[in-house]
C-alpha cells in the first residue's frame, strides 16, 4: 500500500522564494533522505491554480511518500520536531499550510 502526504505550502510574508528553494535543496531534501519513514520527498513550486480552487493561494506543494502514516507521524513528533519547528518559524505560514493524506488506488 502506497501512502503519500501532499502538503500545500504558503510562505510567510517577506520570505524570498529563491532563499526557500535553496533551503529545500541544501537542507530539507537532505533531512528527508535521513528519515527512515520517507520513501520519496519532492517539493514543487505552484505556478498556477485553476479557477475555483479554494483555500489558497499556495506557493509550493510537497509530495511525501512514506512507509506508513504512523511511522511518519512518530518520526515528525520525535526526531524531526526541532527541524519542523525551525521550518515553520523561519519560512512557512502554518495557518495557511494544508495537508492531504492519500492511498494509491492500485491499477
Amino acid at each position: 500500500m502506497t501512502v503519500v502526504r501532499y502538503v500545500l505550502v504558503k510562505l510567510k510574508p517577506g520570505v524570498d522564494i529563491d532563499e526557500f528553494e535553496k533551503f529545500e535543496r541544501e537542507v530539507d531534501y537532505v533531512k528527508a533522505a535521513q528519515n527512515p519513514s520517507i520513501v520519496s520527498y519532492r517539493t514543487h513550486r505552484i505556478d498556477d491554480l485553476d479557477a475555483g480552487v479554494e483555500g489558497g493561494p499556495w506557493d509550493f506543494m510537497e509530495r511525501i511518500e512514506v512507509t506508513s502514516r504512523a511511522a511518519y507521524e512518530t518520526q515528525a513528533a520525535t526526531g524531526s520536531k526541532e527541524f519542523l519547528d525551525l521550518l515553520y518559524a523561519k519560512y512557512l505560514d502554518r495557518s495557511r499550510t494544508r495537508s492531504i493524506w492519500t492511498t494509491l488506488v492500485d491499477p
